[in-house]
Order: structure tokens, then C-alpha cells, then sequence
């Protein structure tokens, strides 16, 4: 009978081309999300197919290739840069003798670690459990067995069914948790509302800058690290923009490309501050060469959360890095559309704030004092 191998800490990354654009370049953010996670990557092994193996996912002659670099490199983890049925991981253990993870199960790991507060940990808790209970079905064969024993033999219960019914009662407590806490934030929005406060939430892929771009902006203190999803707890401050305006910014979980739809879910009463903002500040690295790409996932994710009809404010962070002077850019209607920034070395946070003021005078005018909506464009 098979047990799972135990966890690793030093990895061999796997990343097949099915022919997609951006092949390259999710490859190395997995690399990127495996070291964030604190595991070495000590190989990658590359390949192309027309379609998954249904079996292997990777086909028994790429298995033995992948096998051989495991045991070249004395790595004890495999992880994968797609997703894999619980059957196609089971049988890639057998056959590696060591642990496989898919992107999914990594990304979940990162966020497990990453949680602070206790309506993160509840929604990581959430988004693990709910992507176990795919695994109980033709998982792993220890859950199928009988209990048995003395004081152990119940009423013809299979551990799996205990395991369903149980992993459904942790579920359904989770979920009514942050339904509550989900109320408590919409009342603070509320409260925000009736103040006539602008309430910003900065969104984005991750790590383009967002909680350095917040600590500049409103002088907090919040954690910033050049590591894919220092951010998972949603921080909000109040400052004020010149002519005596006032905005509630909130930075919030950063998004990438094949992001969980377990995670979405569980993290929907975070991404509730984005759905209820009066504006978006969408950073943009715009040192990277996928920025394009990493824009249209954000919004992928905006649209599935709700949050595509709010007004964004589309902001290029890091031209420290390439050189870009700050500024800003205007749709055909006159609107402020992009603003170039750096967070880093402060460049362009004058336009960006003053770009605010004007965005507070149209989106909340009443809110604005009469001489300072005379100045707006």
C-alpha cells in the first residue's frame, strides 16, 4: 500500500509547452513562487507535448527523465507548473519515490506560511480544505481503508466518508467565520461612505510594489519584501491629498497568472474592500517585460470578483529600474489614465498624489473643497 513521501525542501522544477504563449516566463515565476516558499531548486526539467498523459500528466519517457535529475541532484520534491489530477500526483509519487506538488498546492503553501491575521489564516484554511476535498475522491489509498480494532470499529463508516464529513463541517464553520467578518467590513465601509471619504484599494500582480507604494503614500509600516505574496493581509490607512482632501488607501493581496479559483473564493471578503472602492490604484511593474500580460490576468481576476466597473488608475511602478521619468497620461476624455512612479526612490509620488486629489474632486465632490474642484482639468 502507498504512503505519501514526506515534505522536501529541495526541489526539481517540471515545465512542459503545450504551445501557449508565455511558456518562458511561467516557468520562471514558478521558480520565483518555489523559492518564495523557501525551497531550493536544485533542477528544471522542460519538455513539450501536444496534451497531458492521462496517466504520468508528463508521459513514462519524460517521468524517467524528471526521475533521473531527482536522483542526480538528491532533490525531494517535484514541483509541477500545471495542475494535476489527484490521480496523475499519486502516480507520479509511486513512481519518484518522492513528494510532487502542483502550482495550485504551491501557491497554497506560500499563502499558508504568509498569513498574520486571523481572517487570513481562516481564508487560507478555507482555500486548503476546499482544494483537499478534490483529493479525497481516487486520492490516496489510506483514506479508503476500514477502520478497525479494538475501540476503533464504528458503524460501517469508511475513513473516507469520515474524512468528507468532517473536512464538510470545518468547511461550513470557516465560511459562516468570514461571512461575519465580512459584515464588520462593510459596515467600516459604510461608515467610510457616509464621512464622504475616497476609498482607494491598490490592486496588482505580485510583488510590482503595492505595500512599498502604501508605506510611501500613507507612512505605514506595512510588510514589504521583493518576494511573491509578502502581502496577504489587507491593511488599511487614511491620508490626505493636497487641498485638503482625505482617502482611505487599502493595499491588498497581489494576483497572478492560473490563480487558484479555491483562493479567490476563500479571499473574497478581502477582495471585498476592492469591490466596494470608490477608485482602483492597479500597480504595474513596469521594469517587466510581462507587464502587458500580468495586466490583462489582473483584471481576469477583477472581473471574477466583480470589480471590473469600478474606475482604475493604472500606475507604473519601478522606473528607477528602467530609466522612465515620472508622469502622468490622459484618456480622450481628459481623465488621468496612467501615472509613472517609483515607490523606491519617491520619483512621481507628487503627480501620483495630486492625481488622487483630482480623482477625489470627481468621484466624490462633495468631499473636495470648492477651490480645489476650480483647479481640476
Amino acid at each position: 500500500m502507498f504512503e505519501r513521501p514526506g515534505s522536501g525542501d529541495a526541489a526539481v522544477l517540471v515545465g512542459l509547452d503545450f504551445g501557449n504563449a508565455g511558456y518562458e516566463e511561467s516557468l520562471e515565476e514558478l521558480q520565483r513562487l518555489t523559492e518564495s516558499a523557501g525551497v531550493s531548486v536544485l533542477g528544471i526539467v522542460r519538455g513539450k507535448r501536444a496534451r497531458p498523459d492521462a496517466k504520468l500528466f508528463a508521459g513514462s519517457g519524460k517521468v524517467d527523465e524528471i526521475a533521473g535529475t531527482v536522483a542526480d541532484s538528491e532533490a525531494n520534491l517535484v514541483i509541477f507548473d500545471h495542475d494535476l489530477s489527484p490521480s496523475q500526483q499519486r502516480n507520479l509519487e509511486q513512481h519518484l519515490k518522492c513528494r510532487v506538488l502542483d502550482r495550485t498546492s504551491l501557491i497554497l503553501d506560500i499563502f499558508a506560511q504568509r498569513a498574520q491575521s486571523h481572517e487570513g489564516k481562516l481564508q487560507v484554511e478555507l482555500a486548503q480544505l476546499e482544494h483537499l476535498s478534490t483529493r479525497l475522491v481516487r486520492g490516496w489509498t489510506h483514506l479508503e481503508r476500514q477502520k478497525g480494532g479494538i475501540g476503533l470499529r464504528g458503524p460501517g463508516e469508511t475513513q473516507l466518508e469520515t474524512d468528507r464529513r468532517l473536512l464538510g463541517k470545518r468547511v461550513k464553520s470557516l465560511k459562516e467565520k468570514l461571512v461575519k467578518l465580512g459584515r464588520q467590513r462593510t459596515v467600516q465601509r459604510r461608515a467610510r461612505s457616509r464621512a464622504n471619504v475616497l476609498s482607494v484599494s491598490i490592486v496588482g500582480y505580485t510583488n510590482a510594489g503595492k505595500s512599498t507604494l502604501f508605506n510611501c503614500l500613507t507612512h505605514a509600516e506595512a510588510y514589504a519584501a521583493d518576494q511573491l505574496f509578502a502581502t496577504l493581509d489587507t491593511t488599511s490607512r487614511k491620508f490626505f491629498v493636497p487641498g485638503g482632501g482625505s482617502v482611505v488607501l487599502s493595499d491588498t493581496v497581489g494576483f497572478i497568472k492560473h490563480l487558484p479559483h479555491t483562493l479567490v473564493a476563500a479571499f473574497r471578503a478581502t477582495l471585498d474592500e476592492a469591490i466596494g472602492a470608490d477608485l482602483l490604484l492597479h500597480v504595474v511593474d513596469a521594469s517587466s517585460e510581462s507587464r502587458d500580460m500580468q495586466i490583462e490576468e489582473v483584471n481576469k481576476v477583477l472581473a471574477e470578483i466583480g470589480a471590473d466597473r469600478i474606475p482604475q488608475l493604472l500606475v507604473f511602478n519601478k522606473i528607477d529600474v528602467n530609466g522612465v521619468a515620472p508622469g502622468l497620461e490622459r484618456d480622450e476624455y481628459g481623465r488621468i489614465s496612467r501615472v509613472w512612479v517609483s515607490a523606491r526612490s519617491g520619483e512621481g509620488l507628487d503627480i501620483l498624489r495630486a492625481a488622487l486629489a483630482e480623482c477625489s474632486s470627481q468621484l466624490r465632490p462633495e468631499a473636495v473643497p470648492d477651490e480645489v474642484q476650480n483647479c481640476v482639468s
